[in-house]
Order: structure tokens, then sequence, then C-alpha cells
């Protein structure tokens, strides 16, 4: 019959699935350091804090003023 293919059939495609998802994982890795550079995070991030302390600056001196 048809159906006596089915349980190897199943194997067939839990192997395919599990494959792929170990490949897009590994490529995910891989990709992730690849892209990632500390310097350029800390350097946006210094950034930000001094335009955040000088606009606070700014509003508290504003405020006060009133």
């Amino acid at each position: 019959m048809i159906y006596g293919s089915v349980p190897m059939m199943i194997f067939i495609l839990a192997s395919g699935y599990l494959f792929t998802v170990y490949l897009l994982l590994a490529l995910a890795k891989r990709t992730g350091t690849k892209t990632t550079n500390t310097r350029s995070f800390a350097s946006t991030d210094e950034a930000k804090q001094e335009q955040e302390i000088s606009v606070r600056t700014n509003v508290t001196e504003a405020v006060n003023s009133q």
C-alpha cells in the first residue's frame, strides 16, 4: 500500500527540517559576529549621552530662569 513508506517519509522530512534549522542558526551566529562593532556602538552611545546631558542643562536653565 501507499502508507507503507510513511514512517520513512516522516524521518526524511524531520531530518531535513533539523538540518535546515541548524544551517540557519549557524548563519545567524556567523553574520551576528561580523556586523557587531563595539567601538561604533560605544562612540554612538557616548555622543547620545553628551547630547542628552547638554539638553538637560538647557532645560534646567530654562526652568530655573522663570
